[in-house]
């Protein structure tokens, strides 16, 4: 939801969406530098965040990042806006901040993983409160990295500390790399082997998508949820899956844009996803 007006705003909307989970950016993805939080604007968010019982609440980093980069530049900027993120997401009392890894570009797999080990383990060292760093599985676009379970387990193994290092999934990421969410077989592959590579207690939060390319594609485009290659039934599935009942999940599939930035009415599409997959909800036994 946006946090347009306000970050407290973005509680209004989901209200009137009808969420019980919430994701949102705490500043602009698309920039480095954010309009500092204010004391008031901290602590409405945090009133309304217990007023309305949507919970848990966590945010998306800035799209900037990028961890693995081999340009020392960029990388300590990198470092530096993950741990902005993270004192953002402590000083709102958000449960989690879910990152994309990053992209090694002209370097090599290994070293882009080493760097992204040392780029969290940098921020998190700055960091005064509990928020989780919750690394987000990705489609595979390019050099980008984390769309393989053991990619992941790589960047997390070597930490002194990963208690507050979590997983996101995406079911158009997963689809997109390569992972059969769809079948019921592969359906049961996906997760065993993310079960023996990460294991089930990393596991903190869903992105549900469809998604418009095919199964190992490593395309990232989302679609509504039933509307690409994925599917109504694995949706049911996953809903229904007892290991995850407890899991946040949350829609980042395509918005109407009829709504304006300011409105804090629910946005068409928005309805129209949660509708369905609460009703795919309802058919758990």
């Amino acid at each position: 939801m946006s946090i347009a007006g306000g970050v407290a705003r973005a509680i209004d909307r989901a209200e009137a969406t009808g969420c019980e989970t919430l994701q949102i950016f705490t500043k602009n993805s698309n920039q480095w530098q954010g309009r500092p939080l204010e004391e008031t604007d901290v602590a409405k968010f945090r009133s309304r965040a217990e007023s309305s019982g949507i919970s848990p609440i966590v945010s998306h980093a800035s799209y900037l990042i990028n961890l693995a980069a081999p340009d020392r530049t960029l990388r300590k900027r990198s470092v530096a806006a993950l741990a902005d993120e993270l004192s953002r997401g402590d000083r709102l009392g958000l449960a989690g901040v879910v990152l994309h890894p990053g992209a090694y570009t002209t370097s090599s797999v290994q070293d882009g993983l080493r760097r992204i080990t040392d780029g969290i383990a940098e921020a998190q060292a700055q960091q005064t409160g509990q928020t989780l760093l919750l690394l987000e599985h990705t489609a595979g676009q390019g050099t980008m990295l984390g769309y393989r379970f053991d990619q992941l387990s790589e960047m997390i193994e070597p930490l002194d500390d990963s208690s507050r290092v979590g997983i996101c999934l995406d079911t158009c990421h997963l689809v997109a790399a390569g992972y059969d969410l769809i079948s019921d077989e592969g359906y049961q592959d996906v997760f065993e082997e993310f079960e023996s590579l990460l294991g089930f207690d990393r596991l903190k939060v869903f992105h549900l998508n469809d998604s418009k390319k095919p199964l190992g594609s490593r395309v990232d485009r989302h679609d509504a949820i039933g509307r690409g290659h994925i599917g109504t039934d694995p949706f049911r599935r996953l809903l229904c899956d007892e290991r995850f009942v407890d899991l946040p999940m949350v829609l980042e599939t395509p918005k109407s844009g009829n709504v304006r930035p300011l409105d804090i009415d629910a946005d068409p599409k928005d309805l129209e996803n949660l509708a369905l997959l609460k009703q795919l909800r309802s058919k758990r036994d």
